[in-house]
């Protein structure tokens, strides 16, 4: 028996769209757009799903991990300060200083008195932290790049420039609103 291509097997996008479709006989409903849209759902709870199995194979919680990977992957990294990282992370500052009791706590961070000011106060990642969080990334890229490497090199460039152009009009529409 030969194998179905790519191109005419059906995944669960297909049987949703399929279904949906004679649902709305009053309201426009674009095949494409319905499948490239549950099709981004799905893979968003894929890599949703990975990221916290990585998370909690390391021992972290959900805001452990999301509080180090945005004091790392700052403009500054490691560094910020109390405030900065609320406003990263869309939270109050009484939320912040939870967040950073509990990673202080476990040795993940630490706060240092702001040299020019000693009235303020910087987070720095720790060695420690740093090590935490490099364990979550690359068990979390390992499976990214387990499905992503589904495509060859060609049809990898090729999504990302498409997902760009939709980001781009996001941002775009984001900037205008």
């Amino acid at each position: 028996m030969a194998a179905m291509s790519e191109d005419s097997a059906e995944d669960w996008a297909d049987r949703h769209v399929a279904r949906w479709r004679d649902h709305w006989i009053d309201v426009p409903f674009d095949d494409d757009i319905e499948a490239i849209v549950v099709r981004m759902g799905k893979l968003v709870r894929y890599f949703k799903a990975a990221m916290q199995e990585a998370v909690a194979e390391v021992g972290l919680q959900d805001f452990e991990y999301e509080t180090l990977h945005l004091l790392v992957v700052r403009d500054t990294p490691g560094h910020a300060s109390p405030s900065a990282l609320a406003v990263d992370l869309g939270i109050s500052n009484a939320g912040m200083t939870g967040r950073l009791d509990a990673l202080e706590r476990a040795g993940w961070i630490q706060r240092r008195a702001d040299a020019n000011d000693r009235r303020r106060v910087g987070i720095e990642v720790t060695r420690s932290g740093m090590d935490v969080w490099r364990r979550a990334m690359a068990l979390r890229g390992r499976a990214e790049e387990d499905l992503v490497r589904t495509l060859p090199p060609g049809e990898r460039a090729q999504l990302a420039q498409l997902l760009k152009a939709l980001t781009l009009q996001l941002e775009a529409d984001e900037v205008s609103s």
